[in-house]
C-alpha cells in the first residue's frame, strides 16, 4: 500500500496514517477550515470530513455544505481529504454527486478520496422520498457508485437501472487520475459489498471482526476508522460535554439510520448518563495514555487510516495536546 492511501516505511512495509476528522455537525465552514490547518500544523497525516444535512442533536449546532468547505481544504491545506461519508443515493442524484466529486478531486490535484455509505434518515429523509429498507439502501448505493465511477472517465454516460436514470451525461471536468472510492460497512452486509464494489473499507471504531469480513470477503483495499475523544483539562467537564454534544454515541442498534430528526435523537438520548460515557470507548480528558490507547485500538484491530475527532471546544489545546503527547508516541 504506497499509493496516495498511504506512504510506505523505509522498510517498505505499509505505514499507519494518522488523520484528523473534521465533524460537520459540531462546527461552522470557517472553523472546519482552521481545523484542517491546525491539524496539518499538528502533525496529523489527512482528513475526513463529515457529509451531513443535519446534527445528529442541536447541541451540535452545525451543518454547513460539505463540498463547498472541501473547496476551501484545497487551497488551505495540503492534506489528502476524503469524505467520511456522503450518501450519493436519495438526497442527491448520483450524477451530480459525481460532478462534485471530480471537481473535488481536480481542487485537490489527486489528494481527494471519497467515502460512501448507505446514509441515515436524519439527512436523507427531507425530500420527502420514503425511506428504504437496508438491503435497497445498499442496493441503491452499488447502482449509484457504478454510475459515479463511469461519470468520472468523462465519457457520456446514459444509464437506466432499478433505481437511476441517466441520459446523455458528461463531465467535462475531471481528474487525470482515477478517484478511489472507499465504502463504509457498519454490519455483515454493507462490509461485503465494500468488499465487493469499493477501493477501501470504512468503520468506526476497532471493529476487527467486520475488517476480518471485509478481507474474507476480498476486500484489499486501505481500511480506515473514525476515533472520537474528548480532550479536556478537566475529564468530568469532558465527560459532560460528551454527554451533552454526542450523545447519540451510546444509542444501540439501528437507531442512528432510522430516526429522522434531530429532536428524535434528543428525545432516544435522555436515558443515557455520564456513567454511560465513563464506561464508553470515547477518551475523555488530559490523559495521553487514555487517548493513545483509544487510537491504537484500531491499529491493533487491523486497520491502516485512523481518523480522531475532537469533541469540545478548546481545539488549540487539544491540536497541542496531540502534537506533544499522543502523536509522536503512536505506533507508525
Amino acid at each position: 500500500m504506497t499509493t496516495e492511501s498511504g506512504s510506505a516505511s523505509p522498510s517498505g512495509s505499509p505505514r499507519v496514517r494518522y488523520g484528523y476528522f473534521i465533524a460537520s455537525e459540531d462546527h461552522g465552514p470557517r472553523e472546519l477550515v482552521e481545523q484542517a490547518r491546525m491539524a496539518e500544523d499538528a502533525g496529523f497525516d489527512a482528513l475526513w470530513i463529515s457529509d451531513h444535512y443535519h446534527p445528529w442533536v442541536d447541541a451540535q449546532g452545525h451543518s454547513p455544505f460539505v463540498w463547498s468547505v472541501i473547496g476551501a481544504l484545497s487551497e488551505a491545506t495540503r492534506l489528502p481529504v476524503q469524505t467520511a461519508v456522503t450518501c450519493p443515493t436519495v438526497r442527491t442524484h448520483p450524477a451530480v454527486v459525481a460532478q462534485a466529486v471530480a471537481t473535488a478531486a481536480v481542487q485537490l490535484e489527486g489528494r481527494f478520496r471519497f467515502g460512501v455509505g448507505s446514509g441515515e434518515a436524519l439527512n436523507e429523509h427531507i425530500l420527502g422520498t420514503h425511506w428504504p429498507t437496508t438491503p435497497v439502501r445498499l442496493e441503491m448505493l452499488e447502482e449509484a457508485v457504478g454510475i459515479i465511477r463511469d461519470l468520472l472517465t468523462g465519457k457520456q454516460i446514459s444509464h437506466r437501472g432499478t433505481h437511476y436514470t441517466v441520459q446523455n451525461a458528461r463531465l467535462y471536468t475531471v481528474p487525470d487520475d482515477t478517484v478511489q472510492i472507499d465504502v463504509s460497512g457498519f454490519g455483515p452486509i454493507a462490509t461485503d459489498l465494500a468488499a465487493r464494489i469499493g477501493d477501501g473499507y470504512i468503520a468506526m471504531g476497532p471493529e476487527g471482526d467486520l475488517l476480518s469480513r471485509y478481507r474474507e470477503r476480498g476486500g484489499t483495499g486501505p481500511a480506515s476508522s473514525g476515533v472520537k475523544v474528548c480532550w479536556d483539562t478537566d475529564r468530568d467537564n469532558a465527560v459532560r460535554t460528551v454527554l451533552r454534544c454526542w450523545p447519540n454515541l451510546f444509542l444501540p442498534g439501528e437507531m442512528a439510520s432510522l430516526l429522522p430528526d434531530p429532536r428524535h435523537f434528543e428525545q432516544a438520548t435522555q436515558l443515557i448518563t455520564e456513567q454511560h460515557v465513563e464506561d464508553g470507548p470515547v477518551p475523555c480528558g488530559p490523559d495521553p495514555e487514555a487517548h493513545i490507547k483509544a487510537v491504537t485500538a484500531p491499529v491493533e484491530a487491523g486497520f491502516d487510516h485512523v481518523y480522531v475527532s475532537q469533541i469540545g471546544p478548546d481545539m488549540r489545546g487539544f491540536f497541542d495536546f496531540y502534537r506533544e503527547k499522543v502523536l509522536p508516541h503512536l505506533p507508525r
